[in-house]
């Protein structure tokens, strides 16, 4: 590179200097007036560049050899610094060969002792939570266990129950089964709904309605009528079980059929049981003119109030009314009400009859009052009459008390003290 620079700065000023004497020759040259002169200088001239030409093309020649050798040095200084830069490259390959054979010889073995490592780490972890899981995993199970145990334990208790309720529920269908016992527990259930709602003294059980029969209503509710007579309301209980269970089976079953044929025949067994309370135990004006119809079972009472034909006829044609123990509690319950409305209007007139009383007592008082106030008064003008006595005698005998020596004074004082105790 430092040759190639030096022959550059040579054949650069060599050019110069031959452009310089170019220059210098051209102003050395003559004015001319005439042809032969012109001619002469003409020659002159090619002469000159003829000598120009020669020296442009050795000065090119020898630029050109000066270039060639200068590129012929650097050329072979080139090779010398590729060769020199290749023993260096091959040295540092060989170095870093070296370096990273030991780099990897050295991170192989740190791999190596971090592998033990991980190895001895990981072996104790995992015995750790081994030893953990275990522990953890028994203490679970064994509760597991326990809770399983004890949830048996209640199964079992469960079914032992299921089964004491199973049997109580094939007794309860057995005694059900049987239309006495049936009906007697529908009388016990509309015993107990009328003893949580009424007082004792309200409602009787087991009452002849007529006379002239023998048949006995299971309840009536006194009612107070005109002139503190009594009116009974009926209630009897009735249990048509076998015609509601089959309408109940035939539902089950989707028996269109059998839907209807068991509706008809409950409609038949209601309205049936309707005209028997009718005429047993209707008796204006010993009783309403209306009975109640007690059905101990919710599911039956919405089957028979959903048959809006069959309400109308009864309450209408037979004048009874349908209820179930929901809406029997309602109509005790307004009944109760308005028999605490009759008690109040029953209770206010008495007490209008003893505030008349003591409203005839209280004038004959004021009366009495004034008679004693006049009295009084008379009384207090008399005493009056007597002080102003007492002062004048006191004052005639001052007068007196003067010929005496006697001080009547005093006696005076305690006259007026007397008389003043006389007054109040």
């Amino acid at each position: 590179m430092e040759y190639i620079i030096l022959g550059s700065i040579f054949g650069g000023v060599w050019l110069v200097t031959l452009i310089t004497f170019l220059v210098l020759y051209k102003k050395k040259q003559p004015t001319l007036s005439d042809d032969k002169s012109i001619k002469t200088v003409v020659d002159n001239q090619k002469e000159q560049n003829l000598l120009l030409n020669n020296m442009l093309m050795q000065a090119l020649k020898n630029s050109e050899a000066s270039t060639q050798n200068t590129i012929n040095n650097l050329t072979v200084l080139q090779k010398q610094e590729f060769d020199s830069i290749s023993k260096r490259v091959d040295e540092l390959t060989t170095r870093n060969e070296q370096r990273i054979e030991k780099l990897t010889f050295d991170v192989n073995l740190s791999l190596n002792n971090m592998r033990q490592e991980n190895a001895k780490s990981l072996e104790k972890m995992r015995e750790t939570v081994d030893e953990k899981l275990n522990t953890s995993l028994s203490q679970r199970l064994n509760d597991s266990f326990s809770k399983i145990q004890q949830s048996l334990e209640s199964v079992n208790l469960g079914l032992g129950e299921m089964r004491t309720l199973a049997n109580g529920v094939g007794d309860l269908k057995k005694v059900l089964s049987n239309v006495k016992v049936r009906g007697g527990w529908g009388e016990i259930m509309l015993s107990t709904l009328l003893e949580q709602m009424l007082a004792p003294n309200q409602y009787k059980a087991q009452v002849q309605v007529k006379k002239n029969s023998k048949e006995r209503v299971d309840f009536v509710v006194l009612m107070p009528g005109k002139d503190d007579h009594e009116i009974m309301l009926p209630i009897d209980s009735k249990f048509p079980l076998e015609d509601y269970n089959k309408l109940v089976e035939a539902s089950d079953t989707l028996d269109k059929e059998a839907i209807d044929r068991a509706q008809k025949q409950l409609t038949k067994r209601i309205k049936e049981e309707a005209k028997s309370i009718r005429d047993k135990y209707i008796n204006v004006p010993d009783t309403t003119d209306f009975a109640v119809m007690f059905l101990p079972i919710e599911g039956l009472y919405a089957e028979v109030v959903r048959d809006i034909e069959l309400m109308d006829t009864i309450q209408n044609q037979y004048k009874v009314v349908v209820c179930g123990p929901t809406t029997l509690t309602a109509l005790l319950n307004s009944l109760q009400l308005g028999f605490k409305t009759l008690y109040i209007e029953k209770r206010s007139s008495e007490l209008w009859q003893v505030l008349s009383t003591f409203k005839t007592e209280f004038e004959k008082f004021v009366q009495l009052l004034l008679k004693t106030q006049s009295k009084l008064g008379e009384a207090n003008s008399t005493i009056e009459l007597a002080t102003k006595s007492s002062r004048k005698i006191a004052k005639k005998l001052g007068d007196v008390s003067q010929v005496v020596g006697i001080d009547y004074d005093n006696a005076d004082d305690d006259n007026s003290e007397d008389n003043s105790g006389m007054i109040e």
